[in-house]
C-alpha cells in the first residue's frame, strides 16, 4: 500500500528520479572548519537532496559550500575570512576552511578542492596549500585560477535574498547576468575580473589626484577592451536565454529578458572595435567628473537586466511577490536548459527555501521537474512535510547544529 506521500506523488505526477548512473552531481562532499561545520561528510549517488531543519542549523551554509565549486564568492558573496568557523564565543577560529567534492560529470568524475588556509598549519583535506587567498585544486593539481572551476562544472542557485532581485538596485541583477554568462562561457569570469581590477585602479588614481595620462590611458585601454568583451558576452548569452524563456511552457510564467546599457547599445549600432574606441574616449573625457564621483560613469559595470512577465505583459518589478518568485524559477530553469544545450551537460542547482511564495500547483510542478532532471539539485526548507511529494524521489537529510543525518519522510 502506498504511503500518503507516495499517493500524493503519484496523483500530482512527480517524476520518477533520474537514474543515478546518468545523473550528474556531487557524489562526495567534505567540509572542514566551514561556517558552523567543524567537519561534515556526505557520500552517495548524485540523488536529489532535500535538507531540512530549523533556522540557523546550517542548511544554507551547506549550499554555500557547494556554490564555491564555481568561481566567485558563492551564493552569499562572502569574503574568504567570513567563511571560517567560529567557536562557541563567536570568535574566529582562524583555522582556515576547506571544501572538497567529487562530482560525476559527462567526462567522468572530477575532484575539486578549494579553501582558505592561514600560513603554517599544514594541508586541508581539500588538498589546498596555505595562504590568504582562495586556492583551488582540480584532480589533485593546482588550478591557475577560479575560472578553471567554470570549465568543469556549472552551478546555479536561488536564495531568499534574491526574492527582491527585481525591485532592488541593479547590482544583484548584474551578478545574476554574469552567473548566467559564466554557465555558457567559462572565460567570462576572467574578463570581468580584469575589467573590475582596471576600474578600481583607475578610480584610485583619480581619487588620489594622480594625473598620469600614460597610466590612466593604459588602464582605460584595458577597460575598453575587456568592457566591450564583457558586454558582448552578456548580450549573446541573454539573447540566447531570452529565446529559451520565450519558448518555455508549463506551470511557470514565460519571462522576456533585455539588457540595458550604453555599451550594449553601441554593440547593436557598430562593430566591436568601434565600440571599444567609443568607450575608451568616453572614459578619457570623463576623468574630471569621475574623480569627483568615484568609479566611472560609463561601462558594463552600469548595465542592467530588464525582465517582463510575458504572459501578462507587465514588468517584473510590479508583479506580485509570488509571480516574481515564479519568474526567477522560470529563468533559472531556462538557464539550466541553455547550459545543457551549449555545454552538453546541465548545471548543479542549489535552491534555498525555494518553496516559499509558491502555490501548491507550482510547488508540485517544480518538484516534478527537479526529480526528473539528469543533474542533481539540493533543496532546503524548515518543514520536511512540505517536501513529502518527493518521498522516494530524493534523499532527505536532517540538519541540526552543523550535523547531518539521514531521515525518512
Amino acid at each position: 500500500m502506498l504511503s500518503a506521500a507516495q499517493d500524493e506523488r503519484r496523483s500530482v505526477g512527480v517524476a520518477s528520479p533520474a537514474q543515478y548512473s546518468e545523473r550528474l552531481g556531487v557524489t562526495r562532499l567534505i567540509l572542514t572548519e566551514f561556517r558552523n561545520y567543524r567537519s561534515a561528510r556526505i557520500d552517495g549517488p548524485p540523488e536529489l537532496i532535500v535538507l531540512t531543519g530549523p533556522n540557523g542549523a546550517g542548511k544554507t551554509n551547506l549550499l554555500e559550500a557547494l556554490s564555491l565549486l564555481s568561481p566567485g564568492r558563492g551564493l552569499r558573496n562572502a569574503r574568504l575570512g567570513e567563511l571560517d568557523r567560529r567557536d562557541d564565543s563567536g570568535a574566529d577560529t582562524n583555522a582556515g576552511w576547506a571544501v572538497a567534492a567529487t562530482v560525476a560529470t559527462r567526462r567522468g568524475p572530477v575532484a575539486i578542492g578549494t579553501g582558505r588556509a592561514p600560513d603554517g598549519a599544514g594541508l586541508h583535506p581539500a588538498g589546498v596549500t596555505r595562504g590568504e587567498r582562495r586556492l583551488v585544486r582540480i584532480d589533485g593539481e593546482p588550478a591557475k585560477g577560479q575560472a578553471a572551476l567554470a570549465e568543469r562544472l556549472g552551478v546555479l542557485w536561488l536564495t531568499p535574498a534574491m526574492d527582491r532581485l527585481f525591485v532592488e538596485g541593479p547590482g544583484g541583477r548584474r551578478r545574476l547576468m554574469d552567473r548566467f554568462v559564466l554557465g555558457v562561457d567559462p572565460a567570462h569570469a576572467g574578463r570581468v575580473a580584469r575589467y573590475e581590477q582596471a576600474l578600481r585602479e583607475r578610480a584610485r588614481l583619480l581619487r588620489d589626484r594622480i594625473d598620469d595620462p600614460s597610466w590612466l590611458g593604459a588602464l582605460e585601454e584595458i577597460m575598453a577592451a575587456e568592457g566591450i568583451a564583457v558586454a558582448a558576452a552578456r548580450r549573446d548569452a541573454i539573447e540566447q536565454l531570452d529565446r529559451v524563456c520565450r519558448d518555455a511552457g508549463g506551470a511557470f510564467p514565460r519571462a522576456r529578458l533585455r539588457l540595458i546599457g550604453a555599451a550594449e547599445d553601441w554593440l547593436r549600432d557598430m562593430p566591436a572595435l568601434a565600440a571599444e574606441e567609443r568607450l575608451r574616449a568616453a572614459l578619457r573625457d570623463a576623468r574630471g567628473a569621475d574623480a569627483l564621483t568615484g568609479g566611472a560613469a560609463v561601462g558594463p559595470h552600469r548595465s542592467d537586466l530588464a525582465v517582463v512577465h510575458a504572459d501578462k505583459g507587465v514588468a517584473a518589478d510590479i508583479a506580485s511577490t509570488g509571480e516574481q518568485k515564479a519568474l526567477l524559477i522560470a529563468i533559472m530553469l531556462a538557464q539550466a536548459e541553455l547550459q545543457r544545450r551549449v555545454r552538453g551537460e546541465p548545471p548543479l542547482l542549489l535552491l534555498d527555501e525555494v518553496a516559499a511564495h509558491l502555490d501548491g500547483v507550482r510547488r508540485i510542478a517544480l518538484f516534478s521537474i527537479l526529480a526528473g532532471r539528469d543533474a542533481q539539485a539540493w533543496i532546503t526548507g524548515t518543514d520536511a512535510q512540505l517536501f513529502a511529494p518527493l518521498a522516494g524521489a530524493a534523499r532527505f537529510l536532517s540538519v541540526r547544529d552543523g550535523t547531518l543525518s539521514d531521515t525518512a519522510i
